[in-house]
């Protein structure tokens, strides 16, 4: 569970809620809105994302996000086998579930 305070987008935040659609865009398929019924996460963590815990500072989410995403992107030499390796060595070294 995040320990930082999030916000979620409501109509009345439209900059949050570009920022967090922007950052979800560069997310592999995989991760999307058509497979999120396929997820298998414990209740614990069902609610957490890693997107809201920057929900704080809109403009460094939305920037923060887009480098994720160029990181992400299937033309570099890295597959998506390698990034998953890569993010679950980094959450096992910082004892985080993701």
């Amino acid at each position: 569970m995040t320990w930082i305070r999030t916000v979620a987008p409501t109509p009345d935040q439209p900059e949050l809620q570009a920022a967090m659609a922007g950052a979800r865009r560069g997310y592999p398929v995989e991760y999307g809105p058509a497979r999120a019924s396929e997820l298998r996460l414990p209740p614990m963590v069902a609610n957490e994302s890693i997107v809201a815990s920057h929900s704080l500072i809109p403009a460094a989410l939305e920037h923060i996000f887009a480098g994720y995403a160029a990181m992400l992107d299937p033309k570099l030499p890295l597959s998506r086998r390698d990034h998953e390796l890569i993010a679950a060595t980094v959450s096992g070294l910082n004892s985080c579930y993701y």
